[in-house]
Order: structure tokens, then sequence, then C-alpha cells
């Protein structure tokens, strides 16, 4: 008899072991020759060696399943060792990018989100303009949470401008940390959509995944990385310029924005605007435009963005006589 340690160290504990341990139990009565006991993310089986080696081999494969799916299942659990090979894989799915919580696929759902995504691959800086609920900061993040998984880079780096929209962060509760979190939270929900909350709550720890106002980023270079401003509209040309420069090696940077709501005093322009003016054709930049069309949240979220589309041609018409 002998003893091996198997560390969990690519997913998240509680999404292997299963609810109430159910994956876990499953497991020792398919191995009932092994002793194992499982604590945290470690795993001490004792047993004979042969079947020890047999046994490690298919907990690799279970753990690799359940990384790049985010959930493990009875199912593929029992598929796996039986060594049941399944040709109908969700990972064929049409425009998947990755899976989320639960197993649930992410897809580029719309035309110019998988030209998102493809632009992505070839390029190193993308800017993703376009209306509420296009899903150009969802997909930008599901890219980033890919590349992340995928060994491409090392960290995610997530930044939003701070710009105070009727409230002053000063007269805001609590700490600074307090004061810019409501800020970053849609940054926050789409993270929580896609990573284990134990999982996240690791890499946030560990500045994995970095979540930080605009002006934070000052004096870096960011390499090995991917790096999102998102609300890129409310950014001046100067900071644009300061957060575009940070690109380091090895690093893709995506910058999104909707420069229909732009909360900027009215003396100055938008930096996204400028920046998409002056960049437009350079190599290595690609610029995608989303429409109505792209619109994924309630249905009437499309309808209110024509209504204001509009009315502001109406006051444009207006202001011409």
């Amino acid at each position: 008899m002998i003893e091996r340690i198997i560390i969990l160290d690519g997913t998240d504990p509680a999404v292997f072991f299963g609810t109430n341990n159910s994956n876990i139990q499953l497991i020792k009565s398919l191995y009932p020759k092994l002793r194992i006991i499982a604590r945290g993310n470690v795993m001490k089986v004792i047993g004979d060696e042969l079947e020890l080696v047999s046994f490690e081999e298919k907990i690799q494969e279970m753990e690799q399943y359940c990384q790049t799916y985010n959930v493990l299942t009875e199912e593929a659990i029992l598929k796996i060792i039986k060594g049941i090979h399944d040709n109908n894989s969700p990972a064929k799915q049409d425009n998947l990018i990755i899976f989320g919580m639960n197993g649930k696929p992410i897809v580029a759902r719309t035309e110019n989100q998988q030209k998102l995504a493809k632009e992505f691959e070839r390029n190193d800086m993308l800017f993703a303009v376009g209306p509420a609920g296009s899903g150009k900061t969802y997909t930008a993040i599901a890219l980033a949470v890919k590349a992340l998984k995928n060994k491409e880079v090392r960290k995610i780096i997530l930044s939003r401008p701070a710009v105070e929209a009727g409230e002053k962060l000063g007269f805001l509760p609590g700490d600074m940390k307090d004061k810019i979190d409501p800020y970053l939270q849609p940054l926050y929900d789409a993270l929580e959509d896609m990573i284990p909350i134990s999982k996240l709550k690791e890499y946030i720890e560990n500045k994995v995944i970095q979540i930080a106002p605009l002006a934070f980023m000052r004096g870096r270079t960011l390499n090995e990385a991917v790096i999102i401003l998102d609300e890129a509209q409310n950014t001046t040309t100067q900071q644009i310029k300061m957060f575009m420069t940070r690109l380091g090696m090895s690093a893709k940077m995506i910058i999104t924005g909707d420069v229909t709501q732009i909360d900027l005093p009215a003396s100055q322009k938008s930096g996204l605007i400028h920046a998409m003016e002056i960049l437009k054709g350079v190599p290595g930049i690609a610029q995608i435009e989303f429409g109505k069309k792209d619109i994924v949240r309630h249905k009437l979220v499309q309808r209110i963005v024509e209504a204001y589309e509009k009315q502001e041609r109406k006051n444009k018409t207006n202001d011409n006589n």
C-alpha cells in the first residue's frame, strides 16, 4: 500500500467536489479499493500502486474538464472513469468563447461580438464602441478570461474612469475602496458569471485579476496581460493617452465605451472619440462599432436607445433650422 497526495490547483474545489461533496462520494464509490481523504484542494489517496496511477490520471482528466466547463457533473465523472469519449462535446458550439458558471456557454451572439472575438486574435489593441446592452464589455471580459485560462497571459487588468454622474465621490460613505467599488461593480458582475466565487476571490487577492479606477494606472507598464478600459467615453484626451501607453510586452488592450453617454463637462472632448479619430487605420489597432442590432438585454433597451436617437435627430434638425 502506498500513499499519494493530489493537489487541485487548477480548479475550484467546491465545484470539483460538488454540492455536499456529492462528486467525491461518487468517485469514492467507483474506487472502493482506495482510501480517499479530501480536504480543501488536497486529496490524500492510499492503495495499490497500479490503481493509484489510473486514479491519478482520471482525476487529472476531471480537473481539466472542470477547468474547461466550470462544472463537474456525475455524468461527466462516469464517462471519464469509464473512458467514454463524447463526440457531442459542448465545446464544439459555434462562436463559443468560454464556459461560465455551472457550465453555461458564453458565446459571441451577434455579428459584431463575433468580429470583436476575431479581431482580438489579430490585433493588440481594440476599440469597441456602441450602445448600452450590446455586450461590448461582457464579450471583452470573456475574451480576457479565456486568455488567462489558456495561459496566454498572466493577469487581467480592468479599469474604469470614476466620473461622477450626479454624486460626488467625497460625499459617498466609506474609505476609498468603498467609494470606487460602485463604479467597478459591472466588471465584478461579469467576472462572477465566468469564474467561481472562491477562485475569483483568490485571483483578486493574488492580483492575477486587478480591478482599479483609471487614475491608478499612471506610471505602470502592463506586461503579459489583457487590459480592459470600460466606459472610456468618460476619459479626457490626456487620460486615454496615458492609459494606452501603459501597454507592455505580450499584452492586449480592449477599450470600450458608448459615445452617446458622455458624462464629462461640456467643455471637454471625450478622449475616446479623439483617440479613435487619431488612431484610425494604425496597424495592430482595430475598431468595432456596435449598433442597435447587437443589443442583447431586454427588448425594451433597444426601443429606449431608438427613442433617444430619434429625439436627438429631431433636436439637431430644429437647431439647424
